[in-house]
């Protein structure tokens, strides 16, 4: 699969000419995955997943969010009776389903946040059993390959850290931006006195 992604990128690149530059910067990646260990696919995968939903709740926010709340004050600017019991109930649910609209994907976003540290953590424990493999087998004389272990038990630490950090600040944004909305939508749905 890897190995498809990168004939597909070297064709694109000697297209446009930058061949080299996607060779240099294939291998170096590859040289980072293979001192990790597998656990950096798993932190790839899921930093392509956190961030494939932060930018479509940033399309959301900046493109259709302001069409359903037009709606819904269009509506609610519609109805002729806008001060009985019934009427707020009616308003609450409008405003409800904004916040749902709005709300949708946050909490899988911050799970995911959370997540990648303990991929990381996950990468930690796998490295240094490889660390522990290698004193048993040869004892302490051998540092490079207790070496390798240990790069495989920092790297992916650092991978989960990285990830997590690159969608923290953006999720607590669009969590704030989520409740700011809802309030602004209370203030506009007046109800009649």
């Amino acid at each position: 699969m890897i190995d498809i992604i990168y004939s597909l990128l070297r064709a694109m690149a000697h297209v446009v000419g930058a061949e080299q530059v996607l060779v240099d910067s294939w291998e170096s990646i590859r040289d980072f995955l293979e001192l990790g260990g597998n656990v950096l696919f798993l932190i790839g995968g899921l930093l392509v997943v956190l961030w494939t939903l932060m930018l479509e709740r940033l399309i959301y926010f900046y493109s259709g969010h302001r069409k359903l709340v037009q709606a819904v004050l269009s509506d609610w600017e519609s109805r002729r009776e806008r001060h009985s019991w019934h009427a707020h109930r009616i308003r609450e649910a409008m405003i409800a389903e904004v916040k749902m609209a709005l709300q949708k994907n946050l909490p899988l976003i911050q799970a995911l946040v959370a997540l990648c540290p303990l991929l990381g953590l996950l990468g930690t424990v796998t490295g240094m059993v490889g660390v522990f493999e290698v004193i048993a087998v040869s004892g302490t004389g051998n540092a490079r390959a207790m070496a390798s272990g240990v790069s495989k038990a920092t790297i992916p630490t650092m991978a989960g850290m990285v990830a997590a950090l690159s969608g923290l600040f953006l999720s607590v944004w669009l969590q704030r931006k989520a409740e700011r909305e809802v309030e602004l939508l209370g203030e506009h749905m007046t109800m009649d006195h």
